[in-house]
């Protein structure tokens, strides 16, 4: 699998998911920045955590009308696999490639732990290797993870199954103590109508290592690798 990680100013995952990409596939991503206009021929591209530029403005706003953004979404309409983490998440909405917006957290401070999450889609290629209804853990680090989307939004997601994530407790329940941001229904994460852009804040990448304290995310990114070479 060949892949790209674009990098923006105030990236701070991008060396994590990288490291966790070449780990899990045995080949190390194209890194790409912001001011590029053109992107190398790949099966996956990843838009990191961080705070690009700041998250002056708003997060993700400046990010998206990077240069690179422009041919990000070129190559998501033709169907290439593109991957939003926490601050890439943003991006993808603010790009307009994901529905919705990603307010502040409902405690209005910033969350940083380890959070449950229940599979609620396995049929992508970003979660063919899990099992619906099963339960993983990844790490969560943001401050503006509270994803909104009015009811009908919410309702087109669910019925067309493109929650892909939902936090959940101990136990797999989807609860309201689970939730660690105040995110509607519980969305962790989505997909596009395509199924070939996910969005998600949680960080899968931090978590591909039993040294690094879990593997949970490992099989997202062995999936990819699987379903996109």
């Amino acid at each position: 699998m060949k892949s790209a990680v674009i990098v923006f100013p105030g990236s701070n995952r991008e060396r994590d998911v990288a490291d966790a990409i070449e780990r899990t596939t045995g080949t190390r991503p194209h890194m790409v920045w912001h001011k590029e206009s053109d992107l190398p021929k790949v099966d996956l591209i990843v838009l990191p955590g961080g705070f690009a530029y700041g998250d002056y403005l708003r997060c993700g706003a400046i990010a998206a009308h990077s240069n690179v953004i422009r041919e990000v979404k070129r190559r998501a309409e033709q169907g290439t696999a593109v991957l939003g983490i926490c601050n890439g998440f943003q991006v993808l909405i603010e790009a307009g490639l994901l529905p919705g917006a990603l307010l502040r957290n409902r405690s209005l401070r910033f969350v940083c732990k380890e959070v449950g999450l229940e599979v609620d889609n396995a049929d992508s290629a970003f979660t063919h290797r899990y099992q619906r209804g099963q339960r993983v853990v990844f790490l969560a680090a943001h401050g503006d993870g509270n994803y909104f989307v009015d009811d009908d939004g919410r309702r087109e997601l669910e019925d067309q199954e493109r929650i892909v994530f939902r936090y959940c407790d101990a136990k797999g329940q989807v609860t309201p103590e689970a939730n660690p941001n105040g995110s509607v229904a519980n969305i962790a994460g989505i997909t596009n109508r395509a199924g070939n852009v996910l969005g998600l804040m949680p960080h899968p990448e931090n978590l591909v290592e039993p040294a690094l304290g879990g593997t949970d995310g490992r099989a997202m990114f062995e999936g990819l690798a699987e379903a996109l070479s």
